[in-house]
């Protein structure tokens, strides 16, 4: 709940909960969101859309099982035999954290399976789609315990709240982040109008957070239980997807963790199965914990921070040798014979030799710690929190006693004795851009190698008075070389300063880039020229010298996270030192099981269908970086970890490989918590690990465990799970890829063998709401059941489809939803209407009387019949089998915008093409071209708007079955000379239109035009039969190029042609990917009779075209300044001279026109 207005500024609200609902109102979630008005053709559709969903259901259309033992013996059936005699696919997307309902992002992401699972069953495959819900890990609990306490502090219904408790007084606006900072106060609720004393409402409370969710106050302290929210939740989700129209088989069900026994043991045996490989590892590491809740606090913990990690650091002791006069709360503080140390953490230990001062920042606030009698650290409070839980550092877990706090400015001066390097003693000086929010606040400066460093050092050298220091603490006149580099030399730092330009050490964006490209120059190909490592590489030399100053006592290790996070619990987490079972997960070069890793990457460089480059090279950066995963939490619900009950399994590493727990859980419950068996009767203290061995597929088939479960379950169990392994499709939101995505290739590639490993991971970006983010406190929100509510199922989906396809954020536009419900609604009345109400005619002549004579609402119901097909009916039946072939492309390749636009939007623009000629040409649409149309419209469309596809198949075209039984169909190939036909009657038809409205704007401008549109004109057409000499080398080009490379060619054109040779050539390239023969175009053949097609075409420009009373088509030979008129028989007629300019632009296949104003001339 991120912002509201304020309170009105004359009431204050009585109680808490009235100023949160008040100001909350989660009625308004969604109150800056399309409203619609008129709602009787949404509601017919949708009334529709309930009686299909509840014949699915009953007919059990999605729920589909593997072939029985009876169907097919299972000691002689291999996996492949099955897939190969009974097709299937198997999809599913990451199942959803039940904390709340499900809003649009989770339609989004389920759609991508929703719509593949369609499609694929009506290539003939049986198709599973099933969904449990995900409730492991700290969030739930985390809710319910806040909701315990609220409780005892406020009352069953939080009647003792005060509401100062939720107000807040200040209006003022955040300042800006720094860089330590990427949001201000999210609970925080700002004002945006009244007076400036107004008060604004803060969500400090879960039960705000509640109230904010639509639940009854009165229900609230329910949730105090976790297992409520587990019994609460998940029946929501199922009704909303249901009311979506999703295709899933929901007697798979479940619940995690040990709410359901059956799931339950088949995690312990995951966790077992994984130990036994030596995936999972007891060492002390490293880890992001959480003070607060006493445990790790991993990426599903996280309030904010996912997907930050560890980052290591050499942390320096540099000892005091003498304070500045300054700094007497120091010395003061450090008792006589005792040593203060300041604490750079440093990245790069091998360039220590250089050391020629340290910074601290004059604003920030650093501290004195006690390490022990004779021992004081000086660094940061944030710092020293992180120190206290890395043993070693502090006597004491969590404890960092402070004996002084000071300012930076206040200890500028001091001499400090500097660890290997060259200058024995350095100063402490200023540095404006150091941050409390990453090290310890202390750096230490190495100006060789660090452009910060040496840029920082040049400014305080240069304006040493200014800084209030003497210039020879810099010790700026005399730069050690430490690594020499192939690109920057041995004084990296200061080269790429000077080509760089960087002038001063607020240059931030140069100093970031210049310091990206100096570390990785110096650790990838630096070699040490000073040292103990003289001539090793970097990558050698970094280590040895760490393990030097550590050894020496010069040094320690310290970590933090690598970014702020923040827990569940609302803890600021910090990095401890804990001995934790470990997800052994990363490459060798980051601690983790290598070869593992290799498993992981080659699955994603081979068979592993990513769908997009983007994705591909995110998954592998993530197993680059990716290292030892702690698996294990001591808060939270979740499995016991079954050889260490004290502590349950995280909720990143119970959630890998579930999906092979879809192929058979209806077989082992009815429900999802598993307290009703299902219909094998297998308890769950009856699966042992040999019995999951054994239905995963991880012992031979032959070789049947001793179990008390039944052989022919066990083998039922198995067949099941040969079927529908491996997983097809797996979809989720990008943000996955960092843990869970990854996580789910590690564990299938430890515990499967590579047949069984997923086959295609689909991810997509965000979904914005109308552009926006989407935000319940900007009403700016939408759940599935609200966009349902609002526009149907059919309406929803189609927007989703429409909303985008690639890795990159897609958009739900509401307008689209909108307009789609007056389309279908519209499509499904004139289908209905042209089925039901239609009047055959035998021939275009009839057509013609019965259309004069017969009173009709609609006159599309007039149809002609019979052998007989005209120019517009071949091209029509020839668009419609080319739009059924891109949709099958683009649903093949789960591009399903262009799927959409395919198979609805283009394929009712080629409908609406053909009513329009051929009405226009008085010869009306052909009954099996319409019956054939319907047909097609709803097959195709059934995979996203399956429901309108229902009512057409059922209700219109009156078949006995359910279209979602139906196959795709099938269509002729594509005839180009009709789609070249097609393409030509479209361009002329255009361009001639075109032509009159830009003749209306000179009038309307008062500019000249050559013809008025508003008087009778007629239409001349000019008709080129030669091609323009000039063309014949372009055509040569092309005929010797293997390819055609437009930016290619473009190069080599001659400029003073280039205006007409481009969209010459260009036009040749539309013909042939329009599928023309190569011979044909480029010898200059047209593939349709031009002149038949334009005669064709006369009638429509008649009626298109306001006031026209003749077409007249004309021929012209090369040069064009006479021709021969064609008649309406298409005979030869008499010959005109004096042609207007516009004549000689005609070409074979892209005819000119002029206009003509006439008077008296009698209509043709």
């Amino acid at each position: 709940m991120a912002e509201a207005t304020k309170l009105t500024d004359a009431v204050t609200p009585k109680s808490a909960v009235a100023a949160t609902l008040d100001q909350l109102k989660p009625q308004e979630a969604e109150s800056k969101t399309l409203k619609i008005e008129n709602t009787d053709k949404r509601d017919t559709l949708i009334t529709a859309e309930k009686k299909y969903q509840k014949a699915w259901e009953e007919q059990g259309v999605f729920n589909p099982d593997a072939p029985s033992l009876d169907e097919e013996p299972f000691d002689t059936t291999t996996p492949d035999q099955l897939h190969e005699k009974y097709p299937k696919w198997f999809g599913c997307f990451a199942y959803p954290y039940m904390n709340g309902t499900l809003h649009a992002g989770h339609g989004f992401t389920a759609s991508k399976v929703e719509f593949t699972a369609g499609f694929q069953r009506m290539l003939g495959k049986r198709s599973l789609f099933p969904l449990g819900y995900h409730v492991t890990g700290m969030p739930i609990k985390a809710c319910a315990d806040k909701l315990i306490r609220e409780v005892e502090m406020f009352g069953q219904n939080f009647e003792r709240c005060p509401v100062e408790e939720v107000l807040d007084d200040s209006a003022a606006e955040p300042p800006a982040p720094t860089q330590a900072e990427t949001k201000t106060d999210i609970t925080k609720f700002k004002a945006t109008k009244g007076k400036a004393a107004a008060k604004t409402v803060k969500t400090k409370y879960q039960f705000q957070i509640m109230l904010a969710q639509g639940i009854p106050l009165e229900e609230i302290h329910l949730f105090s239980d976790p297992y409520h929210w587990i019994e609460y939740f998940p029946p929501l989700a199922r009704r909303d997807l249901t009311s979506f129209g999703s295709r899933i088989d929901w007697r798979r069900q479940f619940v995690t963790t040990d709410a359901n026994p059956f799931y339950d043991n088949f995690v312990s045996w995951q966790m077992r199965k994984l130990k036994d490989l030596g995936k999972i590892i007891f060492a002390k590491r490293y880890t992001i914990y959480s003070p607060k809740d006493g445990q790790a606090c991993m990426d599903h913990d996280r309030q904010s921070g996912e997907g930050i990690a560890v980052q290591e650091y050499t942390a320096l002791k540099m000892k005091v040798v003498k304070w500045a006069d300054s700094a007497k709360m120091c010395t003061d503080a450090v008792p006589e014979g005792a040593s203060a140390y300041f604490i750079p953490a440093t990245l790069r230990p091998e360039t220590m030799y250089g050391q020629t001062s340290c910074f601290v920042s004059p604003t920030i606030q650093y501290g004195l710690f006690k390490i022990s009698d004779t021992e004081f650290y000086v660094c940061s409070e944030r710092a020293a929190r992180n120190m206290s839980y890395q043993p070693g550092i502090f006597p004491t877990w969590g404890e960092y006693p402070q004996v002084a706090s000071f300012s930076g400015k206040d200890v500028i001066g001091t001499v400090v004795n500097a660890p290997l390097s060259v200058h024995k003693d350095v100063y402490i000086l200023p540095m404006e851009t150091v941050k409390d929010t990453k090290g310890t606040a202390v750096v230490t400066c190495v100006p060789s190698d660090s452009p910060d460093d040496y840029i920082t050092s040049f400014d305080l050298a240069k304006k040493a008075e200014y800084y209030g220091i003497q210039k020879e603490w810099v010790k700026f006149d005399d730069i050690l070389p430490i690594i020499d580099t192939p690109s920057y030399g041995n004084l990296t730092a200061k080269k790429l300063v000077e080509d760089m330009k960087i002038q001063s050490p607020k240059d931030a964006a140069k100093l970031a880039d210049a310091k990206e490209k100096a570390y990785k120059e110096g650790f990838y190909k630096g070699k040490m020229v000073y040292g103990d490592f003289i001539g090793k590489p970097v990558e050698e030399a970094k280590n040895l010298v760490r393990k030097q100053l550590i050894d020496a006592g010069l040094a320690f290790p310290y970590a933090e996270p690598d970014g702020k996070v923040i827990s569940r619990s609302g803890d600021d987490c910090v990095v401890a030192l804990l001995d934790q079972w470990y997800m052994n997960y990363g490459t060798a070069a980051n601690g983790g099981d290598g070869e593992w890793a290799e498993k992981v990457r080659s699955h994603i460089e081979g068979e592993l269908n990513l769908y997009y480059p983007e994705a591909k090279n995110q998954f592998l950066r993530v197993v680059d970086w990716l290292s030892i995963w702690a698996c294990a939490r001591s808060y939270g619900l979740g499995t016991k970890v079954p050889w260490d009950p004290s502590v349950m399994v995280e909720s990143l590493s119970d959630s890998t490989i579930y999906q092979a727990y879809y192929s058979f859980a209806h077989l082992l419950h009815k429900d999802m918590f598993g307290k009703e068996l299902g219909p094998l009767g297998v308890k769950p203290d009856q699966l042992s690990d040999d019995a999951w061995d054994y239905v995963f597929g991880l012992r031979d088939r032959s070789d049947v465990p001793q179990s008390d479960i039944p052989k022919q379950t066990l083998q039922t169990m198995r067949r099941h799970f040969d079927y529908w392994y491996p997983l097809d499709m797996r979809t989720s939101g990008k943000d996955l890829i960092q843990n869970h995505l990854t996580f789910n290739l590690y564990a299938h590639t430890a515990i499967f063998p590579k047949e069984n490993w997923p086959r295609s991971f689909r991810v997509n970006g965000h979904l914005l709401l109308n552009g926006d983010k989407m935000s319940k406190s900007t009403g700016n929100f939408l759940t599935i059941a609200g966009a349902v509510e609002k526009f149907g199922a059919d309406a929803t989906r189609i927007a989703l489809a429409d909303a985008g396809d690639e890795i990159s954020d897609a958009n739900f536009e509401e307008t689209v939803a909108n307009s789609n419900i007056l389309k279908l609604f519209e499509l499904r009345k004139w289908c209905e209407e042209l089925i039901s109400e239609a009047i055959y005619v035998p021939d275009a002549a009839t057509y013609a009387e019965k259309r004069g004579s017969e009173r009709v609402k609609n006159p599309d119901v007039i149809q002609r019949q019979g052998s007989e097909r005209l120019l517009f009916d071949k091209m029509f039946d020839n668009e419609m089998n080319v739009l059924v072939a891109e949709a099958f492309q683009h649903y093949s390749a789960t591009s399903y915008k262009l799927a959409l636009k395919s198979c609805f939007y283009d394929f009712t623009s080629a409908r609406d093409f053909y009513r329009e000629a051929t009405k226009a040409a008085g010869i009306g649409m052909h009954k099996d071209l319409v019956k054939k149309f319907i047909e097609l419209q709803a097959l195709m469309l059934a995979p996203i708007a399956p429901h309108w596809s229902e009512y057409i198949w059922l209700e219109v075209l009156k078949n006995k079955e359910t279209i979602q039984k139906a196959l795709w169909p099938k269509a002729p190939e594509a005839n180009a000379t009709l789609t070249a036909a097609r393409e030509f009657v479209r361009t002329t038809q255009t361009n001639i239109t075109s032509a009159e409205g830009n003749a209306m704007k000179k009038l309307s401008k008062g500019k000249a035009a050559t013809f008025d549109p508003k008087k009778e004109k007629k239409i001349i057409i000019f008709a080129a039969q030669e091609w323009p000499a000039w063309q014949s080398k372009y055509i040569d080009l092309l005929r010797n190029s293997s390819t055609i490379d437009i930016k290619a060619i473009s190069k080599s054109i001659d400029k003073s042609e280039s205006k007409k040779a481009m969209p010459f050539i260009n036009g040749l390239k539309r013909r042939l990917d329009n599928g023309e023969p190569k011979d044909v175009v480029l010898n200059r053949e047209l593939a349709f009779d031009e002149l038949s097609t334009l005669r064709a075409m006369v009638p429509g420009l008649k009626q298109t075209i306001q006031k026209c009373i003749d077409v007249e088509i004309v021929t012209i030979a090369e040069g064009g300044k006479e021709g021969v008129i064609i008649k309406e028989d298409g005979s030869k007629g008499e010959t005109k001279g004096d042609l207007p300019p516009q004549a000689a632009s005609a070409e074979p296949g892209s005819p000119s026109f002029a206009f003509e104003n006439v008077e008296g001339l009698p209509v043709r």
